[in-house]
Order: C-alpha cells, then sequence, then structure tokens
C-alpha cells in the first residue's frame, strides 16, 4: 500500500518526572531531510533520533520538534567558562596598559561577554531524557504513520481513476488509428487521380507508397506499450510499499509513447486525444510527487 509524504504526528511519554513531547511535520520532497529542534540536553542523541525516524519514513522533509520538562531538576544546567572569563579578563588588562586607558573591569561586563555562562551539555540525566524522547518518538511515528497510509489510500483511488481513463483514451485512439491507413490512403488515391487524370497510374508503385504510408501511420507498436505501462503502473502502485521512483520513471516512459503518436498521426481526433493524454499524464507526475 503506497504512503503519502505528507503527515502530522504528536506524541507525549512521562516517565517518572520527566516528560517529552514530539511533533512531526513531513511534506514532499525527493529525499529523506531532516529539520531537528531538539534541547541541547539531547544534542548527543541527534543521530538516533535520525535513525529511528528513518527506519519509519524513507522519504519527505521531516521537520521534527522536541520539548522536555522535568518537576524536580533543570533540563539545562548552566556553568561558568572559567578559562574562558579568565581570558577575556587578560586580554582586556592588556589592552588598557597598550591604549593607557584606565578603569576598573566590572562583572557586569565580564558577564555580558560571549559564552561566559553555558549550558551544561553533560548533565547525568541524560540518558533518562533520552530514554523518554525515544518513547515518545515511537509512539509519534506510529501516528503519522497511520496518517500517510490514509492519505496514500485516497491518492491510490485517484491514480487507478486516472490510469482508467488513460486506458481508455488510448483504446479509442487505437481505434482511430487502425482506420487512418485506409483514410489517407483514399485521399492519396483521390490527388493522384486528379493529378494524373488521363495517364496510365503504376499500381504496383501506388501500391508500394500506400503500404510505407500505412507503416509511417501505424501507432499499435504504441498503443500496446502504453497499455502495458499502465498495468505495471497499477501493479507497483499495489505491491510495492514506496513505488515514486519507479512510478516516475514509468511516466517518462508513457510521455514518450504519446509524443510517438502524435508525430505519426495525421488525424484532427488522435491529436486531439494526445492533448487530453498528455494533460493526464502530467497530473499524474505530480501527483507522484506526493508519495513516498
Amino acid at each position: 500500500m503506497i504512503s503519502s509524504m505528507t503527515g502530522f504526528g504528536r506524541a507525549s511519554h512521562k516517565i517518572g518526572d520527566i516528560e517529552v513531547l514530539v511533533e512531526i511535520r513531513s511534506v514532499n520532497n525527493r529525499f529523506l531531510d531532516f529539520s531537528l529542534r531538539i534541547p541541547r540536553v539531547l544534542a548527543d542523541y541527534e543521530s538516533q533520533i535520525k535513525e529511528l525516524v528513518g527506519k519509519s519514513l524513507s522519504r519527505g522533509r521531516i521537520n521534527i520538534a522536541i520539548s522536555l520538562t522535568s518537576e524536580s531538576s533543570n533540563v539545562q544546567q548552566l556553568v561558568l567558562n572559567r578559562p574562558l572569563a579568565q581570558s577575556y579578563y587578560r586580554l582586556v588588562k592588556e589592552l588598557q596598559k597598550d591604549l593607557g586607558l584606565a578603569g576598573e573591569i566590572q562583572l557586569s561586563q565580564l558577564l555580558n561577554l560571549p559564552d561566559i555562562i553555558v549550558v551544561d551539555d553533560k548533565t547525568p540525566e541524560a540518558e533518562r531524557y533520552w530514554e523518554c524522547t525515544r518513547a515518545a518518538l515511537v509512539k509519534v511515528l506510529e501516528d503519522i504513520q497511520v496518517m500517510r497510509h490514509k492519505e496514500g489510500e485516497e491518492l491510490l483511488k485517484d491514480f487507478v481513476r486516472r490510469i482508467n481513463s488513460l486506458d481508455g483514451m488510448i483504446t479509442r485512439a487505437a481505434e482511430l488509428g487502425a482506420r487512418q491507413p485506409a483514410a489517407e490512403m483514399e485521399k492519396l488515391r483521390q490527388r493522384i487521380a486528379l493529378l494524373v487524370k488521363d495517364e496510365h497510374i503504376d499500381e504496383g508503385r501506388l501500391e508500394n507508397e500506400l503500404a510505407l504510408m500505412a507503416d509511417r501511420l501505424d501507432i499499435t507498436e504504441e498503443c500496446v506499450r502504453f497499455h502495458s505501462h499502465n498495468k505495471a503502473f497499477i501493479h507497483i502502485l499495489e505491491n510495492e510499499s514506496a513505488p515514486g521512483r519507479k512510478l516516475n520513471f514509468l511516466l517518462q516512459e508513457m510521455h514518450r509513447e504519446v509524443n510517438t503518436i502524435g508525430s505519426k498521426s495525421n488525424s484532427l481526433e488522435i491529436s486531439h486525444l494526445v492533448v487530453e493524454i498528455k494533460d493526464e499524464v502530467e497530473k499524474l507526475r505530480e501527483q507522484i510527487q506526493n508519495i513516498e
């Protein structure tokens, strides 16, 4: 069953005094691409988060937002970066001496300098936060998969309807194409008869020319291949879980066949059908961008 690349999921999990809320939004993308917004305490677990999500979702732009709360302890612990503060102080004193400036260096001035107070990523509770986060991620991935599968079911119905429509148009084009050689032959006979009214017509040569014309106008092979592509399209939809790339290639082949049909045909009706078929193929191509 196919899945849409569009989905949304939200889930929370609580272990003791720690609670984690995870939100995931996914939209169309050719590849699997991540955008993470996570607390600093989980920075060391970014690769595990991506790995866990990648096992459930194979394509799409995935936006992940994770927030943590704890009743008894701070999720992020602040620490003083003493070596950096001492370096700032030493450099300022050297600058005062070089420029001959007076004045005292205030603590508030040092605290305003970048990275004097930083978040301690090595909190001893990081593993507990990750365990809670992992459980919430598993829940939200289940929810988003359900949503993507439901939308995939609707997309499947639309694909089948459009493929059936294409099959009907190709069948009609084949019927019109079967009549085309005879009609063109008759037109050619009439034109030759007007040009050489009183002269003898070489029937053998005429038949050869008509046979060549019939071969040039024959669209049977293209129509047969297009029907085959239609069947393959439905088969891939129903039997592969992530068929997006294969279907995109198949649509390229369908577009090539209909272009050949249009170039071979002298029929106005077939030309109109070719325009309709190309339009349907393009709509299918747009829809394919929505599935995994």
